[in-house]
C-alpha cells in the first residue's frame, strides 16, 4: 500500500502573479495587433450608403485585403481594389475623417451620370441598390432631378452649390479631367460615390480618392442600432452621454437584430 502521506511525483505548478500578468499582456497585445492592422470596427454615421448600410450599422472592416502589399507580411492575401467594392478610406485633405462609399471608377475609367444613371466607359451600369431621381423618400415624396448631382460631370457647378459643397480646389481641378461628356479617373486614384446618390457628398463634390487613402473593406454588420439621422451633429459631452444612456435603456427593443451578421456587398 502506498504511503497516504507520499506526495505525487508530479504536481501541477501554480502560476505566479508575474506569469499571469504576462499571459494577459500577451493576449491584449495580440488583440491590439489584430484590431489595429487586420480588423477594425466602424460605425455608419450618415445615410449616404442607404440601402446598403444604415445609420447605426456597426461593421467589421478588413484592413488587409485592399491595403498596399507589405514585404513583412508575404503570406497575407492582397488584391487590387475592384470596381463595385464598398470600401473605407480617409477623405482627401482630412487625415482623421474616415468615409465609406462604393468604388465606381478605377484609374483610366471614363465615367458620367445622366439623370442619376451611371455610365462607365460608355456602358450603363446595373445598380439596383442606388437611389435616383424619381424615387420616393421615406415620406413618400418623389425626389426631383438636380443638376451636377444627377448629370455629372458638369462645369461649372450650379450656383446653388456653395464652396462648402464643392471646395475651390475641386472646382479648379475638375475641368482638367473632363473629356467630352466623361470624367477620366487619373492614375493612382479612384472615384467613389454613395449608394444613396441623392444624399451623398462624394467624389462628385470633393474629387478623387488616392489609392494610398484606402483603409479596407467592410465585411459584415456585427450590430445595428436605430440611430437618429441628426446624431452625427450632436458632439457635446452631454449629447454623447445622453445617447449612451439611451442605447443602454433601449438596447433590446431598438437593436436591428435582423441585420446581425448581414454581409456588406
Amino acid at each position: 500500500m502506498p504511503n497516504e502521506e507520499q506526495q505525487p511525483a508530479e504536481q501541477k505548478r501554480e502560476e505566479t502573479l508575474l506569469e499571469s500578468i504576462a499571459s494577459i499582456a500577451s493576449v491584449l497585445a495580440v488583440g491590439l495587433f489584430v484590431m489595429t492592422f487586420i480588423f477594425q470596427n466602424f460605425e455608419i454615421p450618415s445615410a449616404s450608403m442607404v440601402k446598403t448600410l444604415l445609420i447605426g450599422d456597426h461593421v467589421l472592416v478588413d484592413r488587409v485585403t485592399l491595403a498596399p502589399q507589405s514585404k513583412w507580411m508575404p503570406l497575407v492575401h492582397y488584391r487590387q481594389p475592384h470596381r463595385g467594392d464598398v470600401f473605407v478610406f480617409l477623405k482627401p485633405g482630412w487625415p482623421d475623417l474616415f468615409l465609406v462609399k462604393r468604388l465606381v471608377g478605377l484609374p483610366g475609367d471614363k465615367i458620367h451620370l445622366r439623370n442619376g444613371i451611371l455610365y462607365v466607359n460608355g456602358v450603363q451600369q446595373n445598380e439596383s441598390y442606388i437611389s435616383k431621381p424619381g424615387d420616393r423618400d421615406e415620406n413618400g415624396n418623389i425626389r426631383e432631378y438636380q443638376e451636377f448631382r444627377d448629370d455629372f460631370p458638369m462645369y461649372p457647378p450650379p450656383s446653388f452649390y456653395s464652396s462648402e459643397d464643392v471646395p475651390g480646389v475641386w472646382r479648379e481641378d475638375l475641368p482638367s479631367h473632363i473629356q467630352g461628356e466623361d470624367l477620366v479617373v487619373p492614375p493612382g486614384k479612384v472615384f467613389a460615390m454613395g449608394d444613396n446618390r441623392l444624399d451623398s457628398l462624394d467624389s462628385r463634390f470633393w474629387g478623387f480618392v488616392p489609392m494610398d487613402n484606402i483603409v479596407g473593406r467592410p465585411m459584415f454588420v456585427y450590430w445595428s442600432f436605430e440611430t437618429p439621422a441628426d446624431q452625427i451633429n450632436k458632439q457635446t459631452v452631454g449629447d454623447r452621454i445622453g445617447f449612451a444612456a439611451h442605447v443602454i435603456l433601449h438596447f433590446f427593443d431598438e437593436t436591428r437584430w435582423k441585420r446581425t451578421l448581414h454581409l456588406v456587398k
